[in-house]
């Protein structure tokens, strides 16, 4: 074997040992704390009922509420600065379960957008028929404990995919030109959006 081949074998075996010490290092929160911080993002009518995944003690990602109304939300990684949960219409569930098992098996942004476009053109992955909704809501570290799930001030952002629409179609600017304004990403493809991103409180 030659040395650069030792040396980078050896490279690959400490950076598994890292990323294993990471995951045997991280504390995982109780599931009510999870719950709590997730629904933060969600319209306050919808956040009794919504479905929550999160993480269980091992660090799997599961389900840790199963919801009866429209809303699906997802905890904060623990492993990730800051606090950062999601909810969205469930009729973008097949679009972001597709996203997570692609970057499960490594797949990078571009080859994740790359395969669910051809997907969805192709009518393997199906997206919503009508606009529906994904809400961000973050907050930094100092302002988050994720113990207890209570959460100081705090931002939310609101993404409205809208599959195909441009900036002709829509009448929106490719960019924002005022704190707040919405503005159109990714027009003219499967992932099209109109963002809001409020003015930052904090």
């Amino acid at each position: 074997m030659k040395i650069s081949d030792i040396t980078t074998a050896a490279l690959c075996a400490s950076l598994l040992l890292a990323e294993a010490a990471l995951a045997q290092s991280t504390t995982y929160p109780s599931k009510e704390a999870q719950i709590k911080a997730a629904v933060l993002a969600a319209p306050e009518a919808k956040r009794s009922e919504a479905k929550v995944y999160g993480y269980s003690d091992k660090g799997e990602f599961v389900v840790l509420r199963t919801g009866t109304n429209d809303m699906v939300c997802l905890a904060d990684d623990p492993a990730q600065a800051g606090l950062n949960v999601s909810c969205y219409h469930k009729d973008l569930e097949p679009f972001m379960q597709r996203g997570r098992d692609l970057k499960k098996a490594g797949k990078s942004f571009q080859e994740i957008f790359d395969a669910r476009e051809a997907e969805v053109k192709s009518g393997k992955l199906l997206m919503p028929k009508q606009p529906s909704t994904l809400f961000v809501f973050s907050a930094p570290a100092e302002d988050f404990n994720a113990a207890t799930g209570d959460v100081k001030g705090g931002n939310l952002r609101y993404v409205i995919y809208i599959p195909y629409a441009t900036a002709e179609s829509t009448g929106l600017p490719l960019k924002p030109e005022a704190p707040g304004m919405p503005w159109i990403m990714d027009p003219g493809t499967h992932r099209a959006h109109i963002m809001i991103t409020p003015p930052a409180k904090n």
